[in-house]
C-alpha cells in the first residue's frame, strides 16, 4: 500500500506538472526539482533532532524498567488488564510486555514502541490455540496500539520545536482528549465483538475514573480564555514530563541502579531506532514536496474545500486532511504530511497544530496490523481491521473538534 502511495505522489505530480506547463507555468519543473533538495535536507535535519529525543527517552524508559516503574504500572493496571485480556494467565510475561508497550505509546515514542509491541505479540502467540488466526487478546492488543493511548506526545513536541513553534507543548491537552476518544471507541467496539464484560465494577471504575479526569480537564480548560488555556495546558504538560523523569529516577535509586550506565544502554537503542527512521522520512517528505510543488495537492484540497464550503461548513480543517488520510496507512507518511503542513502553514497556525493533534490521536492501523500479525504468521485477522479503523475515525473527528475548541 505504501509503495503505491509513494509512487502515486511522484507520477501524479508529474502529470500535474505537465498540465501546469501546458497552462503557461513552465517554472513548475524548477519548483519540483527544488522541492526534492529542500525536503531531503529538511527530513535529515529533523531526523538528527529526533535522534537526541529517542536516545533521551529510551534511556529514561530503561531507567524506569530497571527502577520498577513497569512493575508498578503492571500492579496499577493489573486488575483492568486481567479483565480485558482474560486469556492471559496470571504472571505470564505477556502482561509485562503489554505494559511496556503501552508506556512507550503513552510517551508518544512512535517507532520505539514497535519492538516492545512485537515482543508482546510473540508472547500472546504462545497462548494462541490457532496459530493462523488472531486471538481475541491479540486483536484487543492491536486495537489498543492503533488507538495510540498518547499521554505525552514527546516526538510530536520535538517536531514542533524544530519547525519553530513558540511553545511546542501547547497541543498536549488536545492530543490527550483526541487519543482518549479514539481509545474508548476502539475498546467499546472490540468489546462488542468479543462480548467482553465492560459492566464489571472494576472495569467501570477504571474507565469511569479516566473519563471523569478527561471531562474535568475539558470543563476546566474550556472556561479559560485562549491565552490562559495555552499557558496552563503547556505548564501541565511540562510538569508531567519532568515528573515522569523524576519518578523513574527515584525508583531506580531506591533499587541501587546505576542510573548513568542504565541510561546510556537505553540511549544506544534509541540511536538505532532514530537512524532507522531517516530513509523513510526522506523518501516520504521528498514525495510529498514534489506532489505539492506540482500543484496536485492544492488541486485535491481545493476540490474538497469546495465541497465542504458548499455544505455550509468551515473549511479551515481541510489542509490537515492529508495527515488524517495518511495516518491509518503509514506512520512515516503521516509524519511527513504533518511536517509538510507545519512547514507550509507554520507550526503555530491552526493547520500546523491540527496536524500535530491528528498525528497524536491514533496509530497506523494497516501498518501495525501488517507488522504485528505478520511477525507471528497470522493470516486471518477477523474483526481487527474494523475495530482499528473505527478507532482511527473517532480519533480524527475528535482531533478536528478539539482543535476548533482550542484554536478555532
Amino acid at each position: 500500500m505504501l509503495n503505491r502511495i509513494w509512487t502515486f505522489f511522484f507520477l501524479g505530480g508529474f502529470v500535474a506538472a505537465i498540465a501546469r506547463h501546458l497552462g503557461g507555468h513552465p517554472e513548475v519543473w524548477q519548483d519540483m526539482v527544488g522541492a526534492t533538495f529542500d525536503m531531503a535536507e529538511t527530513a535529515f535535519k529533523i531526523a538528527l533532532g529526533l535522534t537526541g529525543v529517542m536516545c533521551l527517552w529510551l534511556g529514561i524508559m530503561r531507567i524506569g524498567e530497571k527502577g520498577g516503574a513497569v512493575d508498578g504500572l503492571a500492579r496499577v493496571f493489573g486488575p483492568l488488564l486481567r479483565r480485558l485480556f482474560p486469556g492471559i494467565p496470571a504472571g505470564h510475561p505477556a502482561t509485562g510486555s503489554i505494559v511496556m508497550n503501552m508506556a512507550a505509546n503513552m510517551l508518544g515514542l512512535d517507532n520505539a514502541a514497535t519492538p516492545l509491541g512485537l515482543k508482546a505479540m510473540r508472547e500472546l502467540q504462545t497462548l494462541n490455540p490457532d496459530q493462523d488466526t488472531a486471538s481475541d487478546d491479540q486483536i484487543l492488543f492491536l486495537v489498543i496500539n492503533t488507538s495510540a493511548v498518547t499521554v505525552l506526545p514527546i516526538t510530536i513536541f520535538t517536531f514542533r520545536a524544530q519547525m519553530g513553534a513558540a511553545d511546542p507543548t501547547d497541543i498536549f491537552l488536545p492530543v490527550l482528549i483526541a487519543t482518549y476518544c479514539s481509545s474508548m471507541v476502539g475498546l467499546l467496539i472490540t468489546a462488542a465483538f468479543q462480548r467482553l464484560r465492560l459492566a464489571d465494577p472494576v472495569v467501570l471504575s477504571y474507565l469511569g475514573g479516566m473519563t471523569a479526569l478527561i471531562a474535568g480537564l475539558v470543563l476546566y480548560f474550556g472556561r479559560l480564555d485562549q491565552t490562559a488555556m495555552e499557558t496552563q495546558s503547556a505548564l501541565l504538560a511540562n510538569f508531567l514530563i519532568f515528573t515522569v523523569i523524576a519518578t523513574f529516577m527515584i525508583g531506580a535509586v531506591r533499587r541501587r541502579v546505576n542510573l548513568y550506565e542504565t541510561f546510556v544502554t537505553g540511549a544506544k537503542d534509541g540511536f538505532q531506532v532514530a537512524i532507522g527512521i531517516i530513509p523513510y522520512l526522506v523518501a516520504m517528505l521528498v514525495a510529498i514536496g514534489v506532489f505539492r510543488a506540482s500543484g496536485a495537492l492544492d488541486l485535491v484540497l481545493n476540490g474538497v474545500r469546495t465541497v465542504v464550503s458548499a455544505s455550509g461548513l468551515d473549511t479551515a480543517w481541510v489542509d490537515g486532511l492529508p495527515t488524517a488520510l495518511m495516518k491509518p496507512l503509514s506512520g512515516s507518511g503521516a509524519r511527513g504530511m504533518m511536517v509538510e503542513a507545519m512547514q507550509t502553514h507554520g507550526a503555530d497556525s491552526f493547520v500546523g497544530r491540527l496536524a500535530g493533534v491528528i498525528q497524536g490521536s491514533t496509530e497506523t492501523t494497516f501498518y501495525v496490523l501488517a507488522v504485528y500479525f505478520g511477525s507471528v504468521g497470522i493470516r486471518r485477522t477477523r474483526h481487527a481491521v474494523v475495530c482499528g479503523l473505527a478507532a482511527d475515525v473517532a480519533g480524527i473527528v475528535a482531533a478536528i473538534s478539539v482543535s476548533y475548541l482550542f484554536w478555532g
